[in-house]
């Protein structure tokens, strides 16, 4: 039976109606998501409730998406990913939460404002990414996507000054979180976090995370690509913001 608290619904709705538009586009924001589900559950049980939802939102748009993305970016993130992930497997009960969150958002925060200041001053040129830092950036991305569901981050760190195609660089997060997500998987049934309370919630879920994945799509398509980038470094810039208080309380 899945879990029949009203409240909990109250929370889990926007909850998957963030995650819906992050995997449709606008990354970043369904960072949100795990914090508004702690307010009624444990991170855990949410974190083994949103994962199942994080799938198939993320096979919806990568049938948006397929054949729109760089392929490069992926072959040299995705084994750095792979490897954090399982870091994160490892040591998730030595690391703090806390600390992880509130460097991750510092980094989010400085990457952003630097970013937007400097496209007020000069249009950025495209650059391509050095494949050492494309590992590291993997590596974070996972090993925080593990550890605190904040991986956005430290993939657009690596990806965004690179400037790729409003589409490409949607459906290359779109994929590289996918594959994450999956690895992810054997971790939390190692856990024995899947059980049939969690997974019947997840499915009654799921129609609307199908529904929020298909307007963050439409939303994406309907802004240009330079109004989409000032968009994402200010999400980012909230959503370091968001990690860094997360973090700061944790710690004090």
């Amino acid at each position: 039976m899945p879990i029949t608290d009203f409240t909990f619904y109250l929370v889990a709705i926007p909850a998957v109606f963030l995650l819906g538009l992050a995997k449709g586009g606008f990354a970043g924001v369904g960072v949100l998501a795990m914090p508004l589900m702690a307010l009624v559950i444990s991170p855990i049980h949410a974190a083994s409730i949103m994962l199942p939802i994080l799938i198939v939102q993320d096979a919806v748009s990568m049938w948006v998406y397929r054949g729109t993305f760089d392929r490069r970016n992926l072959m040299i993130m995705l084994p750095g990913a792979c490897f954090g992930v399982l870091l994160g497997y490892l040591f998730a009960a030595y690391v703090s939460d806390a600390a992880i969150e509130f460097a991750v958002g510092l980094i989010a925060v400085w990457f952003a404002i630097r970013n937007l200041v400097a496209s007020r001053k000069a249009t950025l040129l495209p650059g391509q990414g050095h494949p050492v830092l494309g590992v590291f950036w993997g590596g974070v991305a996972g090993f925080v996507s593990m550890i605190a569901n904040a991986g956005a981050p430290p993939f657009q760190i690596y990806v965004l000054p690179q400037r790729l195609a409003r589409d490409v660089f949607v459906g290359t997060g779109v994929f590289f979180f996918a594959v994450v997500n999956w690895v992810k998987v054997p971790p939390f049934f190692a856990l024995n976090l899947f059980t049939r309370e969690n997974l019947a919630t997840s499915l009654v879920l799921i129609p609307l995370a199908i529904a929020s994945t298909a307007l963050g799509v439409w939303l994406v398509r309907r802004v240009s690509t330079e109004r989409f980038y000032f968009i994402i470094y200010l999400v980012m810039v909230g959503v370091g913001g968001k990690l860094i208080w997360d973090g700061l309380r944790g710690l004090i």
